[in-house]
C-alpha cells in the first residue's frame, strides 16, 4: 500500500501520488498518460498532473488498481 509519508517531492499536489516503491514499470504512465511521467534521472514515475473529470480519475483509478508494487496512493492532499 503507497504511504503518503513516501510519495516522491515531484508529485503534483492532490489526491494522488506515487511512493519510493515505484519500480519503474510504465504501467501508470501507459494506463493514463495525462497524469503520470517518468523522472529519467531516477528511472519512476510521479503524478504530474491531478485528474478532474469522472474519467480521468477512473483513469488514475485503473494504474492504482494495476500496479504491481501499490506505489500508487489516493489519499494524498486534496
Amino acid at each position: 500500500m503507497a504511504d503518503k509519508n513516501d510519495k516522491w517531492e515531484e508529485n503534483a499536489a492532490g489526491k494522488f501520488y506515487v511512493d519510493e516503491q515505484c519500480i519503474d514499470c510504465d504501467l501508470c504512465r501507459e494506463t493514463a498518460p495525462n497524469f503520470f511521467t517518468r523522472n529519467d534521472d531516477n528511472g519512476y514515475s510521479f503524478v504530474h498532473a491531478q485528474p478532474e473529470t469522472e474519467d480521468d480519475i477512473a483513469l488514475c483509478m485503473e494504474a492504482l488498481e494495476g500496479c504491481p508494487v501499490e506505489a500508487i496512493g489516493d489519499d494524498g492532499d486534496e
